[in-house]
């Protein structure tokens, strides 16, 4: 059964994973003003990920008969100094989802919440991936440093990216 301080962190997390949207949105309007329209293209995409975590921790509330309750969280950090400097921004970010992830799992542990538990799994490999991304492209960017050419070929790559949501009514 869930209890009301391992709901509180649920809803807590479901709202930070809804600013995690709006910080990439943020990030992505700095892209887009700097005219790089695919590194813009990542962040949206990012975006809508992080929109879709959230959700998926709302829809689990519910499923549990419990109440989400959605909150602000105060405004993302929108102007940066380059292409890295909001790279890193991200992935510092990012390392923050995952330690609250697994602060969120550990209760979920420590009460023996055992659908919590498995439900979390998903977001813990999750958070493996994002790192991941966000730490390749940050070496590929220390790489490139000046080589224009490089530069935007990256721009170019990241265009391509894209999110598709799962299918509704499962878990994972």
């Amino acid at each position: 059964m869930l209890s009301e301080q391992l709901l509180a962190k649920l809803n807590e997390q479901m709202n930070y994973e809804f600013f995690s949207s709006q910080v990439y949105l943020a990030m992505a309007g700095y892209c887009s003003s700097e005219s790089f329209d695919g590194f813009a293209n990542f962040f949206i995409v990012q975006a809508e990920e992080e929109k879709f975590h959230a959700m998926k921790i709302f829809h689990f509330i519910n499923t549990l008969g419990k109440r989400a309750h959605v909150t602000g969280m105060g405004d993302p950090q929108n102007n940066y100094e380059s292409m890295l400097d909001a790279f890193e921004h991200a992935y510092q970010h990012e390392q923050s989802v995952t330690k609250r992830i697994y602060e969120l799992s550990d209760l979920a542990w420590d009460e023996r919440e055992h659908a919590t538990m498995n439900f979390l799994k998903w977001f813990i490999d999750e958070q493996v991936e994002e790192e991941a991304t966000f730490d390749s492209i940050i070496q590929k960017l220390r790489r490139i440093d000046k080589d224009s050419n490089a530069f935007y070929m990256l721009d170019a790559e990241l265009a391509k990216r894209t999110f598709t949501p799962e299918p509704a009514g499962g878990e994972a």
